[in-house]
């Protein structure tokens, strides 16, 4: 049941430009009647293709367990009495 409208490039345009405002300024942009209208919208003005990232992120974890040793407590106990001089 498509209907083909025959618009002029300006109505076309204004259409457009009405659709984006109304779609922008709604208070409740998930409502079935937006949602309706972003589908009108979008086969008016067809998004562009997007191209693939670049490259993928890299992973990255923290450092192995036996790299850093953990502090000992912040006592200090001598191992060996401390002569008196």
């Amino acid at each position: 049941m498509g209907v083909n409208l025959d618009l002029t490039d300006e109505q076309t345009e204004a259409s457009i430009q009405l659709l984006s405002r109304t779609v922008d300024d709604d208070r409740y942009p998930l409502s079935p009647r937006i949602m309706a209208l972003k589908d009108i919208l979008g086969k008016l003005r067809p998004e562009p293709e997007r191209q693939p990232p670049l490259r993928p992120l890299q992973n990255y974890e923290p450092p192995r367990k036996g790299r850093y040793r953990r502090r000992r407590s912040t006592q200090h106990t001598p191992t060996s009495p401390s002569p008196i001089v």
